[in-house]
C-alpha cells in the first residue's frame, strides 16, 4: 500500500493516524463512572467558556471528549448561563 508514496508522505499518514486514535476522556467523569446526578453549575464560567468556540457555539463531543449524559448537561448549563446573562449568545468581536 504505500509503495510509490514519499518519505514524507508516510509521515503526513502516520501523524493523521495518530491523531485520529487519540482517546478524549470526559472532564467530568475522570475515572469512567459516571456520578450522579449528572450536573454541569452553570456558574462556573471558566469550564463553560472551555466548552465554547470563538463565535459562542458549543464545541461537539468529538472534539472535547465530554460524555454524551454530560454533553447534554453542558447544553442546559449553558443555554441558563445565556439566559441569565452570564454568557453572551455570540461573540464580543
Amino acid at each position: 500500500m504505500s509503495v510509490g508514496l514519499s518519505r514524507k508522505e508516510i509521515v503526513k499518514r502516520r501523524k493523521k493516524r495518530a491523531r485520529l486514535k487519540k482517546k478524549l476522556k470526559c472532564r467530568f467523569c475522570p475515572d469512567g463512572n459516571i456520578p450522579r446526578p449528572v450536573y454541569v453549575d452553570y456558574k462556573d464560567l471558566r469550564t463553560l467558556r472551555s466548552l465554547l468556540d470563538r463565535e459562542g457555539r458549543i464545541l461537539p463531543r468529538r472534539r472535547t471528549g465530554t460524555s454524551a449524559l454530560y454533553q447534554r448537561a453542558v447544553r442546559r448549563a449553558v443555554l441558563r448561563a445565556r439566559f441569565i446573562g452570564l454568557l453572551s449568545f455570540i461573540s464580543e468581536d
